[in-house]
């Protein structure tokens, strides 16, 4: 591909990283159930008891069924993520109906969300920082391209309370969030301008005593598939 066409696709995905921040912005701004934590050169927002109990347990049963070592672009293990997690089924009618939850109460069309994954902590695992958005000099750069193209917002579930640590921690600023059940984080990866932002890097730090579930759902700049 040229440099030419190159520039155009990224001039292009911006553009759409941008719209995507813009809407899903507006539409958790005007919602009062929704609280936007109070940290600079960050969007992230936060619901309180997003899933009730029951959803919670039920989610739970469904993680640990689907459950493996995790992988990473790089390999399993290969940047400090030694969780076990698990895609689950998008099939399943209780599952449909949470996702509609989350992509009604960002506004996001649900062609641009990536499949839930599920995610299980023990004591001493954890996920270092990292990014949840691609960047280019990656070697699947050119293959996520094809395939939705730059993850935009992340929406993030915790399912139970954990004993000491596992905390979400994003590094580079003074953040650090405790497992609460049933409650939701959702952060811009993005500037406003659709840059992508380096204050998004986070960590799931170990768990100290007990055991943490999460949910996690990733949108794309287009649909993904």
């Amino acid at each position: 591909m040229s440099i030419f066409r190159k520039t155009a696709r990224s001039s292009s995905e911006t553009l759409a990283l941008k719209r995507v921040g813009e809407t899903v912005r507006n539409r958790l701004q005007q919602d009062a159930g929704v609280y936007r934590l109070p940290v600079d050169n960050l969007e992230i927002f936060g619901v309180a008891r997003f899933f009730s109990e029951a959803e919670c347990s039920r989610l739970i049963t469904i993680v640990d069924s689907v459950a493996r070592p995790s992988p990473t672009y790089k390999g399993t293990d290969a940047t400090g993520r030694t969780s076990y997690s698990g895609d689950v089924d998008p099939n399943d009618p209780f599952i449909i109906m949470l996702q509609r939850r989350i992509d009604d109460l960002m506004g996001i069309d649900p062609a641009f969300g990536e499949t839930i994954q599920g995610q299980r902590y023990q004591p001493g695992q954890e996920f270092r920082g990292h990014y949840d958005h691609f960047l280019p000099s990656q070697h699947f750069w050119d293959a996520e391209q094809r395939r939705g193209g730059q993850r935009s917002w992340t929406a993030m579930a915790y399912l139970n309370a954990v004993e000491e640590g596992g905390t979400t921690d994003f590094t580079r600023l003074p953040l650090s969030i405790p497992p609460q059940p049933g409650a939701l984080l959702i952060w811009n990866n993005m500037k406003p301008d659709g840059t992508p932002n380096p204050n998004a890097m986070h960590a799931g730090m170990p768990v100290v005593r007990g055991v943490k579930y999460v949910l996690t759902k990733w949108y794309r700049a287009r649909p993904w598939c």
